[in-house]
């Protein structure tokens, strides 16, 4: 992927991958929801065009944040994963979800993952971490997928 420079700083670059609208959003939902295909994603609550939904799953597998591979039954159908790097950034997301929690008019439904993370801590979240690299990178290479 060919990251637009406008500077070497490291928040700067990120957000160079991640910065818009959707992409933590996609990342929240392979993670905390299940979602893994791109009906599923298209569903999510927040209304995305299938337009901006193709166009940023492709970003962010460009970018080494996402996997795309076939369904182990259905070739035709893609399914995404989160790679190690994908997984990293449910420290931002969770950190985001926290920020929103105390600041802004939530869900209690829409809050519950967070208030798990907020409540075990660091522990929580790196149990998150790690089972969430387990499903989508051990899964993923448990089809054969390559």
């Amino acid at each position: 992927m060919s990251l637009t420079q406008r500077s070497l700083c490291p928040i700067s670059q990120a957000l160079e991958v991640v910065g818009d609208r959707w992409s933590l959003l996609i990342v929240r939902d392979l993670a905390f929801t299940g979602k893994r295909r791109f009906r599923e994603l298209l569903q999510s609550e927040e209304g995305i065009s299938t337009t901006v939904l193709s166009d940023r799953l492709a970003r962010l597998v460009e970018a080494g944040v996402l996997t795309r591979h076939g369904h182990p039954h259905h070739r035709q159908m893609a399914v995404y994963s989160l790679t190690p790097m994908g997984v990293d950034l449910l420290d931002v997301v969770v950190s985001l979800g926290i920020w929103g929690r105390r600041h802004l008019a939530v869900t209690d439904a829409s809050s519950t993952p967070v208030v798990e993370m907020e409540r075990g801590g660091q522990a929580a979240l790196e149990e998150l971490k790690r089972r969430t690299l387990q499903e989508h990178v051990v899964d993923r290479s448990a089809d054969g997928a390559s």
